[in-house]
This record gives C-alpha cells, structure tokens and sequence, in this order.
C-alpha cells in the first residue's frame, strides 16, 4: 500500500491548472526556442521545443555546420546533454568532468573549468557519465551549476567560467578556489577525509547528473557502484541535499532509507538500514517550481539480484518522490518494486505534463521504467491517474532471500514493450530457429516480469532465470522519453535485451570486484563482473526473442491509448542476410538500439542505424509514425539530443561519443550570409 500525506497539499491544487505553467525560476515547459535550460530542455524533462525552421520538406537539406570535439577533455561516453542559455552552450566532458561554456554559432570554446583532482574523484565509476548542468540567476548574473564525480558542488558565474563569489566555504585541500565550492561529504553525516573521501569499508558516493535549481534551492542528487559489481552489504545511502543557490548554505537533507521513528523505517527489517546503502538518484530529477515540488527517481538498495541481508520493502528504494523544496519534507511517494533484486533501478527523469482525462485536467508525472510500464500520478496529491494494482509473484528458491509476495502492476497505459519470456516468446521466423531457441532456452527458468533470480547451486540445474526485459531492457538511460506539453502524447524508445540472473556464494563474487565497498559478504552475489551472467543466443547470432528488437511507441497521455509502434532503423545486415533466413521475408526487425530523441511542433526526431550500419537521423510523422524524411549523419548520439534556435536558426545537437556534431540547414553555417 502506498501513502499520501494529503492535507497540506489539498491548497497546492488550486495552483494546478491544465496547459503550462510559469515558473518563478523557470519554465515547466519550454516556451522559448532559444533557451533549452535543463538536460531535458524544461523542468519537466520533455525534450522538446518551440523551434520550427526545420521542417520535413528541408529535412534533406541539413548539415553538419559545426563538431565540437571534447578528446582533449579525456570525454568518451557523450552522455552530456548541453544546456543553450542566453546565447551560450554549456557541457560537461571527461572524467574530471570539465565545465565547459560553448559559442553556438562556431562550436569554439568560449571557456572551461576543471576542478582539482583527489583520490575521491579518481575512484568515481559515473566520472565520464555527467549528464549535464544545472543553471540559474543570483543577482541578475547567471551561474552554472554541477556536481563532481568527487561530490563537490561547484557554482561558476555563466560568463566567465570563474567560481561564484560568497558561494559555499574554502575546501581544505591545495589548489580549491575560496570560493564557489560546497563539499557535499559534509553535509552526509559519514566520517571522510576532505581528500580521500569515505573510506571504502563504510561506502562510497558520487553523482552523474546534475542538480536542479528550483527557486532558492539546488536540489542534489548522487550515486554509487552499480549494485551487479558489489558482494558486500555495508554502503552508505544517498541521502537527497539541497542548498542555497546564492550562498550555498546547506538547507535540509532527505533520508533515503528511513531512520528510526522516520516514515518507512519499518520498512527495513533485520535493522539493515544501518549499514545498507545506495537507494541514490543517478537519473535526473525534474520539478515543478510553481509548486515547490522537485520528482525524486531511487535506484536499489545494496547488492542487484540478493537482499537476503535486508529484509523488508526497503523503503525509499526503487521509488518516485516528491519532495518539497522549501523544507525536503516529504509530499508523497510510490515505490514502483518493493525489495528490488532485479536490477530495475529508474532510469529516467520523471516527466511533467498537463493532461485532461475523462474531463477532467489533471497535473500529472510519468514515470517510464525498465519494466515497460508508465507509472502515473497526479504530481500534487501522488494519486495514480489509473489504477496501480498489487498481484502476487513468485517467491525466491535461493537460500536467505525473502521477497515480498506481491508487486505493483500499472493496469494502464498498457506495456510498452516485453514483460517476461514463455516458449510463445521465442524465434519462429523458422521451424528450425524456434527449435533451436526451445533447445537453448533449456538452460534457463523462464517467467514473467519478477522471475527471480537463482543460484548456481539450484536442485533443477538450471544455469541462470531469465529476467525480461531486464536490467538494460525496457525503456534505459541512453534513451529518455520526450513528450509534446501541447498534445499530452508521449513518445518512448525501447529494447528487447533480457538479463539471465545467476547468483554464486558471496565468497567467490567479492574476488570478481575490484576495490570494493562494505566488508561483510552477502550469502549471494552475482556472478559475473558485468551486469548479467551469459546471455543465451543461436548459433546464427539471430536473438532468441521474437522482434521488434527495438521500438518507438507514442502513447497519449489524455487517455492511455497506444497511438502507434514502429521499430526503429532497419534490420541489422547479419540477421537480415543470414543463411537460417534464406528466402523468408522477416520485415523490419528494428536494430535492438535505444534511440535518442527529440520533440519540435513539426516532427519526432531520432536517430539510429541502417542495416548495414550507417549512422541515420530520421524525420517521423507524430501523429501516424511515418518516416517523412531522412538523412546520413557522421554518427549515432549516444544518450540524448536537443534542438534550439540561434541567430534565427534551428540546430539539432547530436551527441556523438566525444564530439558535439551541430545539424542545421545551410545558411546557419558560420560563414553563411545568414549570420
């Protein structure tokens, strides 16, 4: 059952009113073509914008007129979505995650900041993975705001790239400016060495997105090691910050996992909140600053695939909450799965958008997930819009671990893609093929979406339990929804990439992971260095797993409906020119690649492959799903894509590993006239 602290947010809803709303310190949604503010252009994490020059009808006619290239900046995963503000681009790049301000029209470095190097930044496992910045004004300047993979915030005045002045206090290490730092280790409550950071056997924390400024207050979220690479149970939990954004004084913290005589604390069993960890908010947070409220995305608790040691719900893991940004007192909250084990951590930013259902208009956040469901709420009262219901699961057969009967089910919209795996599931573009897929899938214990994992030791001798979509399946992090604030429709990208769950005794896990947090082992760990143990697979590298293997599906928010579902690229050249298809017409499979995306007035953008690998960037009709245009590109993006005007032209921003490449029609070039 799922609380709602109701009666001091009833008031709250006279302020809710459907179409967008204006913020004091910033917009809902986009409204302005030549700003895009957050990673996901608006507070409510959209993806889209007002621009409109780039039209089907001259879809053919773009190209590069800039690459921005962030080598030098050590920068290689490209996940940084870059902010366009009053006229300058703003990134971050690299492992030490360099603040970097760009000239839009040229793509030249205007300037760049580095924070000092410690020991604590150089362990970080999310250090190339920062997702962007925050931004807002003190005093009519504009300033810049990020947080390290160290766990430093750094304020930097917009223009100049020079850390804020009377922002936070002197960091005790050589080579830290006076000012424009806050060391948020401080402010944790954990013993640490301003240098070293907390020592590895109490745990380990850091960030990849950014904060959010919302009115006064910077909100700060941060992460930890991937629960798949830990055997240890201690870690410490990703309490939620918040600050001032003029002075940086602190202003409140969350507590993830609840302490005593906190709500939820029952919720821990065993008194495991005393030493489990994580429960952090790596995706981006998205608010609503008209109503004081910042949308918090929890990952797991300590150790992906066993939770043996923790017994309980585990509250706030696995979770959506709303917090109040004047006080970090909590509003409401969902827990999407209760003692999360299968690595369905959230991925995404919470979505805003106003909708009208059954007549009535209603403030909503979605919420897309790696398990294919949209989970949505009314943002102000924490209501679901359609009903969320519990249904049993099966129980866990590995030693130790107790896993709660029942887990919530969205009834509506319906799955946007998979949800566990049976022989009706399987290859059948042959009678050989589906053979061959029974025979492989022999190894493994197939079921629905909360198929639990199993242990190497099981009395079936089964090798691993397949876990569909999984922890990479579904909707991900390389591929953020993008939703049109005009339309209530919502567009999301999707793959079919199942994980197969194997656990081994803790003992031999912990020899697999280097430098690890904690000091006392699980009973169980997973077995393998990466995220899943061997994924099954035919001899002719066809999947096991009937297509689409990837997927765009537009669904309208007003009333839950599936509009459309296309999948995305073009059959991959080895499945569509292999010998075991010989002669049988397999249509378009999709490429199994998560597609970024955005969203203007005349089109869904996104880009993908071509069969045979050629990077593609493709115009797509919102309403039906038909490819209006398309075009080759130097590169796929990476994690996301952003469009804007500058100087009276629309760009498309690719994120192209390292690089920035720039899209834009002709006269938008540099040396164009049109400058």
């Amino acid at each position: 059952m799922q609380f709602v602290d109701l009666k001091k947010w009833l008031p709250a809803l006279a302020l809710c009113v459907a179409g967008s709303m204006q913020a004091a310190d910033g917009e809902l949604h986009s409204t302005n073509a030549e700003q895009w503010y957050t990673l996901g252009s608006d507070y409510a994490h959209t993806r889209y914008t007002p621009a409109d020059e780039i039209t089907a009808e001259n879809f053919g006619e773009l190209e590069v007129v800039w690459e921005w290239d962030g080598a030098s900046f050590d920068s290689v995963s490209g996940r940084s979505t870059p902010s366009l503000i009053d006229g300058t681009l703003y990134t971050v790049a690299g492992n030490k995650r360099f603040v970097v301000a760009i000239d839009p029209k040229t793509g030249d470095t205007v300037w760049s900041y580095r924070e000092p190097v410690t020991p604590r930044a150089e362990y970080s496992m999310r250090a190339d993975y920062g997702k962007g910045v925050a931004y807002s004004e003190v005093d009519g300047r504009g300033v810049i705001y990020i947080v390290s993979p160290g766990f430093f915030l750094t304020a930097l005045d917009a223009k100049t790239g020079h850390p804020l002045k009377g922002f936070g206090n002197p960091v005790p290490i050589k080579g830290f400016p006076d000012t424009g730092v806050v060391d948020l280790l401080a402010d944790l409550g954990h013993p640490y060495d301003p240098y070293e950071g907390i020592p590895l056997e109490t745990g380990y924390i850091t960030a990849s997105s950014p904060p959010i400024v919302v009115n006064d207050t910077i909100v700060v979220g941060n992460s930890a090691e991937q629960g798949y690479l830990q055997a240890r149970i201690e870690n410490v939990p990703g309490d939620i910050l918040a600050y001032d954004k003029a002075t940086g004084d602190f202003k409140w913290k969350f507590n993830v996992i609840p302490r005593p005589g906190e709500y939820g604390h029952e919720t821990w069993e065993n008194d495991a909140w005393q030493w489990t960890g994580d429960v952090s908010s790596w995706a981006p947070l998205s608010a609503d600053p008209a109503n004081n409220l910042v949308f918090v995305p929890t990952n797991s608790a300590t150790i992906d695939y066993y939770g043996g040691f923790r017994p309980g719900d585990n509250l706030f893991a696995t979770s959506l909450i709303a917090l109040d940004t004047r006080t970090g007192e909590r509003a409401w909250h969902f827990q999407f799965v209760h003692h999360e084990i299968w690595n369905f951590d959230t991925p995404t930013a919470p979505l805003l958008l106003d909708i009208e259902v059954d007549g009535q208009p209603i403030p909503a956040v979605a919420q897309v997930t790696k398990q294919a469901w949209v989970y949505t709420f009314n943002r102000i009262t924490g209501e679901p819009v359609w009903p969320i219901v519990e249904r049993p699961v099966p129980p866990s057969i590995v030693p130790g671990e107790v896993l709660s009967p029942t887990q919530p089910h969205v009834t509506w919209p319906e799955p946007f893609d998979m949800q566990g795996i049976t022989e009706d599931d399987l290859v059948d573009f042959t009678p050989e093929l589906r053979a061959e897929a029974l025979e492989v899938m022999d190894d493994y214990v197939m079921g629905g979406l909360f198929n639990p994992p199993i242990h190497s030791d099981n009395p079936e001798g089964k090798y691993a339990a397949m876990n569909c979509p999984g922890g990479s399946g579904g909707a991900n992090i390389a591929s953020p929804p993008v939703a049109d604030p005009n339309s209530g429709v919502l567009y999301i990208s999707s793959h079919k990439a199942c994980f197969t769950l194997r656990l081994i005794p803790g003992e031999e896990a912990d020899l697999l992971f280097p430098n690890p947090t904690g000091t006392t082992l699980a009973q169980y760990a997973n077995s393998t260095r990466g995220a899943t143990a061997r994924p099954p697979r035919l001899r002719s590298s066809i999947p096991v797993w009937k297509p689409p293997y990837s997927r765009i599906v537009a669904i309208d928010m007003n009333t839950g409906e599936h509009l459309w579902q296309i999948p995305t690229g073009e059959t991959p050249a080895r499945i569509a020119n292999s010998p075991a298809l010989e002669g049988v017409d397999i249509g378009n499979t999709g490429t199994g690649n998560l597609v970024p995306m955005v969203i203007t007035p005349n089109m869904l953008v996104y880009t993908d492959v071509a069969g045979d690998g050629t990077p593609m960037l493709y115009s797509i009709n919102k309403d039906s799903g038909e490819i209006m245009a398309e075009i080759e590109v130097p590169a796929r993006s990476n994690y996301g894509m952003s469009s804007w005007m500058h100087d009276g032209h629309q760009y498309i921003i690719l994120q192209t590993g390292s690089k920035l490449t720039a899209m834009a029609l002709p006269a938008a070039a540099p040396q164009s006239s049109g400058y």
